[in-house]
């Protein structure tokens, strides 16, 4: 009996998805390397912010991570089984109320912090 093609869709999918990769929520503060192309030559470029979302599911799935740099708010899209993203790392936890924290954006230095979460270490 021939497979269906959801059943194939699911296959290649399972594939692709990443499983070395740690758990992190909205409000986290992560610390991450990502490659970086330039001219010939791929480096690592640290980016470290607050992940202020998170949308989709499977190979679908991305999150966004917010950071100031000099001064100005700097935002990046990330997919997450992305082959760009070479480590991330859970720098605190943060305790949230919102899926979304849009709300950053508007804010600028203390009160754009989140609450970091004490009780996990």
């Amino acid at each position: 009996m021939m497979a269906s093609s959801l059943e194939k869709m699911n296959s290649v999918n399972a594939n692709n998805i990443r499983k070395d990769l740690p758990k992190f929520d909205v409000g986290d503060t992560v610390k991450m390397k990502i490659k970086v192309k330039e001219a010939d030559k791929i480096r690592i470029h640290p980016f470290e912010g607050t992940v202020i979302k998170k949308t989709g599911i499977g190979i679908g799935a991305a999150f966004t991570v917010r950071k100031i740099s000099f001064g100005e708010g700097v935002e990046r899209t990330f997919p997450v089984n992305s082959p760009v993203i070479e480590k991330i790392e859970v720098v605190s936890k943060g305790v949230i109320k919102r899926a979304k924290l849009y709300y950053l954006r508007d804010r600028l230095g203390k009160k754009a912090r989140v609450q970091v979460d004490q009780t996990v270490q």
